[in-house]
């Protein structure tokens, strides 16, 4: 019960507390967006060019590392199985773009016998990776 003579004290609300629990959830999206980081390939040393262009679309990976293993979306494979693979990957009268992410020290043979098989399945359109100096 009040008494007549208390004054009458203003109703307020605290929004320091809301405002740290937004700088936390602020926080919290900052740093998992940079965990959201695509990766296609294997780590690989990729040779440099400047006239290099961006494919658009949602390409498959064939991935040739230092060691001369081949990889196909991150799965290690065999050259023989490769194109088998990626037919498999294609669907009836569509076109993929396929990029080829090849390590500067795997032997440019190699790198013709993947472009090779790759260009007997119908549909793909074969890119190299590489990155700008």
């Amino acid at each position: 019960m009040r008494l007549p003579d208390e004054p009458e004290l203003p109703t307020t609300i605290n929004i320091v507390p809301m405002i740290d629990v937004i700088f936390a959830i602020l926080t919290f999206f900052i740093i998992s967006t940079l965990f959201l980081t695509r990766s296609q390939g294997l780590p690989v040393n990729l040779p440099k060019a400047t006239t290099a262009q961006t494919q658009g679309s949602n390409p498959i990976t064939v991935t040739l590392d230092g060691k001369g293993r081949l990889a196909l979306n991150r799965k290690l494979i065999a050259i023989d199985a490769l194109e088998g693979q990626v037919r498999s990957l294609i669907a009836p009268n569509q076109e993929v773009v396929v990029v080829l992410n090849a390590d500067t020290q795997v032997n440019h043979g190699q790198v013709i016998a993947v472009m090779d098989r790759l260009r007997r399945v119908p549909g793909t359109k074969l890119a190299i990776s590489t990155q700008r100096p």
